[in-house]
Order: structure tokens, then C-alpha cells, then sequence
């Protein structure tokens, strides 16, 4: 297959990735490129060509092998330069982002933090047990809840949010509303979380450009009421790349900096089971938008649903399974409900790739 015509977009996932000091010495080999500026390289990349007659072509090679090819030359460049600080975050290691649901029906917690001296003392355990990153939002997202006014999300969110930025903390306002996202902005929210990618709000994109404030860019297919029923792709890791790639293309187009955009694909936001394997497979592979990659998918169903159907509390041990494989595939932001164990985990894992989780 030759990735050289013109009529066929092409993307390139990263493949045998190596960690430790197998990294470094097989990039100073010229062997292997840096994944993201480091600490991870990687070796081998998987060619996808999506032609316009809708067939996908797949090949996998060497660097060496596959050199010649000018279009993935250009994506490797993407893949394997630093990320600059996000919010202020240096991403030389993975940062965790600990979920506060200020709401009644969230999937996994709905209504233990709705009152908001309860969501208050959760955020403080999480930051006690590590959290870089403090995601308060007002509103269910999950499969089937229903939309929330952007009054009350507002009640529910700001007290929290003015309280922990008032502490020095790094807040981000998960919300798919424009009034909302000012709200919180104007209470000492750092950062926008939008499932939506600022899509769900005709005025989101022009709070996040005049506010200058680093934004997550999630992906998800239709809305929370309707996402679950029979969601379809034609190959849904390269299908959700070429939809960030696209809102990506927007945001900097509108003016927000490309220092200021985090992508996340959206597990279990319009996707069964097998879409949500395999675009945690193809973590790697959005790395090529050049931009920090953010997973999120803590307790979600899939979990259960591949096991013994647990309930979401008792998702644990898959949260931190899938949470690990995104880190070892260069994913720079996991967002989690349980800190503490995602800490403990994180520890272990920068410790065999010879870093120190403090």
C-alpha cells in the first residue's frame, strides 16, 4: 500500500512503544522517535489510509521503512514533539484529574456530593490524595440524563469551584454551557472541559477565545439522551481523530492558542463496547493532533460490562487497568474518580519507567 496518493487521508498510530532507558538509547540509535517529547518512544508506527470510497488500508514498518513517505514523515513530526505546559501544568509526567459530580444522577456518584459542604470535602480528599486537577461539573452526562437549565448548573457548580480556586487549586469546569463555562471562568475555573468540543453551545467558542483558558476538546457522537442507541462508525479510532482534528482546526482558527488545547476521544460517549477497545488500543495515535491527550474512563460501563457487570463503584481495578494501558501508550491526563489508587498506580508505573511520582 502506498500512502502517496493524494485522494486518501492518512494517519499513523505509534507502535512498539519502549520505555525506560530502552527509550533513550534506541532514539540516540536513530531506531526510535520520542512519543510526545518523551519519556516513551516508539519504534514502529501502523500506516491508515481511509480511501474515498470508504475502503481503509492498513500497514505497519520501521521508521526506516516507512521514511519515504512524505505524508507520514509530516505526522511523525506531530507525534513526537514536547507538549508545552498545559493550565500551567508541566507534562513531563502523567497529571491526574480527580471528577467532583455536583449533581443527583451522575452514573457513578450521582448525589453524593450534590450538597455542596459534601462536594466540598471530596475535592479536598482528592487533593489530599494527589489530584493535579479538580473537574467540578452540574450536569449528568452519562447514557440517557437528562439536560440540566444553566441556572442551576451554575448553583451547583460556582460555590465549589470559587471555593478550591480560592485555595490555589487548579479547577476545570466540566460543562457543555456557555453561561456555565463564564460563570466558572469568573469564579477561578482554569480550564473548560466540554464533552461537546465547544459544539453544544452556539456562544462556547467565543467564552474560551476571549478568556484565553485551555480547553479539553472531548468527542462524543450525538447527546447524552440518544448517544447510546446504536451508535455506528465506519472505523471509529480514525473517525474520532478526524473529528478533533477538525475542532482542533476550528478553535485555532477562531484564535485560541494551540498551547491551550487538550484532546480527549470520549470513551463511552456514543461508542459500545468494542469502539471503546479500540480507541483505548489507539491511545497513541492522538498524539498525532500534537496536542495532550486526556482519557477518561473511570467506572465507566464498558468495564462492567466486559467482567461480572458491577456496579460502577465496584469498577475499580478495570479503572486503574485501562487507566495504566493510556499511560503506556503516552496519554498526559487521566481523569478518575478513585485519586488515591490512581496515584498509587501512576507511582509504580513512573517508577519502572525511572522517574519519581513527586
Amino acid at each position: 500500500m502506498s500512502a502517496e496518493r493524494d485522494d486518501g487521508a492518512v494517519f499513523v498510530r505509534p507502535l512498539g512503544i519502549l520505555g525506560h532507558k530502552t527509550a533513550a538509547a534506541a532514539v540516540e540509535a536513530g531506531i526510535a522517535r520520542w512519543l510526545a517529547g518523551g519519556p516513551l518512544a516508539f519504534a514502529m508506527v501502523e500506516v491508515i489510509v481511509r480511501w474515498p470510497d470508504g475502503g481503509i488500508g492498513r500497514v505497519s514498518g520501521t521508521l526506516a521503512e516507512v521514511a519515504g513517505w512524505e505524508q507520514v514523515v509530516e505526522r511523525l513530526d506531530a507525534l513526537s514533539r514536547p507538549r508545552q505546559p498545559f493550565a500551567g501544568l508541566a507534562l513531563d509526567k502523567p497529571a491526574i484529574m480527580g471528577i467532583i459530580n455536583v449533581t443527583p444522577d451522575s452514573f457513578s456518584d450521582g448525589g453524593d456530593f450534590l450538597d455542596h459542604a459534601n462536594a466540598i470535602a471530596q475535592g479536598a480528599a482528592l487533593l489530599d490524595a494527589g489530584a493535579d486537577i479538580l473537574d467540578v461539573g452540574g450536569e449528568s452526562t452519562r447514557p440517557g440524563a437528562d439536560p440540566v437549565s444553566p441556572e442551576e448548573e451554575i448553583r451547583r457548580v460556582v460555590p465549589v469551584v470559587r471555593h478550591f480556586a480560592g485555595t490555589g487549586a487548579k479547577v476545570s469546569i466540566d460543562t457543555r454551557h456557555a453561561a456555565v463555562m463564564a460563570a466558572a471562568l469568573e469564579a477561578g475555573a482554569a480550564i473548560i472541559n466540554d464533552v461537546t468540543a465547544l459544539t453544544g453551545d452556539p456562544e462556547s467558542l467565543g467564552v474560551a477565545v476571549r478568556s484565553s483558558a485551555p480547553v479539553v476538546l472531548m468527542h462524543m457522537k450525538g447527546e447524552p439522551r440518544t448517544m447510546q442507541q446504536a451508535p455506528d462508525y465506519l472505523d471509529v479510532s480514525t473517525d474520532v481523530y478526524a473529528y478533533l482534528a477538525e475542532r482542533v482546526a476550528v478553535c485555532l482558527e477562531a484564535g485560541i492558542r494551540p498551547e491551550n488545547l487538550c484532546v480527549d476521544p470520549g470513551i463511552g460517549f456514543g461508542k459500545t463496547v468494542a469502539h471503546n477497545l479500540d480507541v483505548l488500543r489507539h491511545t497513541a495515535l492522538f498524539h498525532g493532533l500534537g496536542l495532550p491527550v486526556l482519557i477518561g474512563l473511570s467506572r465507566k460501563g464498558f468495564i462492567g460490562a466486559l467482567s461480572r457487570k458491577e456496579p460502577p463503584k465496584d469498577r475499580l481495578a478495570g479503572s486503574l487497568a485501562g487507566a495504566l494501558a493510556s499511560l503506556g501508550q503516552g496519554a498526559q491526563i487521566v481523569r478518575v474518580h478513585d485519586v488515591a489508587e490512581t496515584y498509587q498506580a501512576r507511582a509504580l508505573w513512573l517508577a519502572l519507567e525511572g522517574q519519581s511520582a513527586t
